[in-house]
């Protein structure tokens, strides 16, 4: 199976309808529009982008492996999806992940509401190993799960992974996969996400990870893609990149900020 993040089908036409509504009208069918009360929306249309200091996470592909019943297998519905730590297979399958670790934060804000935080809201995450692999798709990993989870934000609006740093493979800068749900129960079916979008990591931090032992073809692809040619990021990548702290040997940890 090819890597790519397709525009096709049933997925394109719900993503491209997402973008074109108003934000306000999105949670209203996630969530009915008595609920709007909790994310403290009023007569002000979600779509705003706010002040420059918070502005609306950009609407992304979730790309052909995503994991969560849109495209085949489904993690959403497994017990134990709910974890901290991603990096091993869950849910009878057996199998970790091994490459660079890497902490993901992200600092959920109510764009809405003066960016304050967003607590309850839940994310499901998920990326490729550091072969540049999806488990659950691509050959050699069919039968893992790893690399996949969900959280809910605390009363911060802050939630947090273990993982790896993602490898890259042809065509794509490197990244992670994540969807915004209302809260964590909704995040078991894809209909309810309100968000979903890319975290995608500086130049700098890849070529670090990807000098250690085990990234050695996502070192190679790295040099055949740059953010100008990716087609998810070639449209302005400031709002999804992530603040990196750490290094290689230590770990890195990659924050992001994600307004709904």
């Amino acid at each position: 199976m090819g890597h790519h993040d397709d525009f096709g089908g049933l997925h394109e036409d719900l993503l491209r309808t997402g973008a074109a509504m108003k934000r306000r009208d999105v949670l209203r069918l996630a969530l009915g529009a008595g609920a709007l009360q909790l994310f403290g929306c009023g007569s002000d249309a979600l779509g705003v982008e706010g002040d420059g200091a918070c502005t609306v996470i950009p609407e992304e592909t979730a790309g052909p492996y995503p994991g969560d019943g849109s495209n085949g297998p489904n993690v959403l519905s497994e017990a134990g999806v709910v974890r901290t730590d991603i990096r091993s297979s869950f849910a009878g399958l057996s199998g970790t992940a091994d490459g660079v670790p890497l902490t993901v934060i992200l600092d959920l804000v109510d764009l809405q509401n003066g960016c304050v935080p967003a607590p309850e809201l839940a994310v499901y995450l998920w990326h490729c190993d550091r072969a540049g692999l999806y488990s659950l798709y691509n050959q050699g990993v069919t039968n893992q799960n790893y690399l996949r989870g969900v959280q809910a934000a605390d009363a911060n609006g802050t939630l947090s992974f273990t993982t790896i740093f993602p490898g890259c493979y042809p065509g794509r800068w490197p990244h992670i996969h994540f969807e915004v749900y209302p809260d964590l129960a909704a995040a078991t079916n894809v209909a309810n996400k309100v968000a979903t979008s890319q975290l995608a990591f500086p130049e700098n931090a890849c070529s670090e990870a990807y000098a250690v032992a085990g990234y050695e073809t996502s070192a190679n692809n790295l040099g055949g893609v740059s953010l100008a040619t990716d087609n998810v990021f070639r449209d302005g990548v400031d709002r999804q990149t992530a603040t990196m702290t750490g290094d290689a040997a230590s770990g890195f940890t990659a924050r992001l900020t994600v307004a709904v």
